[in-house]
């Protein structure tokens, strides 16, 4: 089956799962239906946390990272509704994000370099010849 995640730097080294912290545990949450994962993701953004991207992911790959990693998991079914405070608790996002991560958000690309700019350091790498 497969599921949808919220990962933070998709596809790079630097990359990392969104998880929740209740008391001791964190949890991961595994999206059955991608609208309800892009709704809890602008939930996300409205409170200032990085964006995060969604990425659908096998259930049982997630499951297996969740216990080596030592995480809960949970999934989200279509319709999804809180029914207790554990519930409501995964499904609305924390007021803050912790403080240090394992993962670091990734810098924007730098700004191009003026073509006056690039003639001048073109100029001096050909009198360096």
């Amino acid at each position: 089956m497969q599921v949808f995640v919220l990962l933070f730097n998709a596809r790079t080294e630097n990359e990392g799962i969104h998880t929740i912290r209740i008391g001791e545990h964190n949890w991961v949450l595994m999206f059955e239906e991608e609208d309800d994962a892009t709704r809890y993701a602008l939930l996300l953004e409205a409170q200032d946390f990085p964006s995060p991207t969604i990425e659908v992911m096998e259930k049982e790959e997630i499951e297996e990272f969740c216990q080596s990693a030592g995480y809960h998991c949970q999934l989200v079914p279509k319709g999804f509704v809180p029914q207790s405070d554990t519930d409501r608790l995964l499904m609305v996002p924390p007021e803050t994000n912790v403080e240090e991560t394992d993962w670091q958000p990734e810098e924007a690309p730098p700004e191009p370099i003026a073509d006056a700019e690039l003639e001048q350091i073109r100029r001096q790498l050909e009198g360096l010849l």
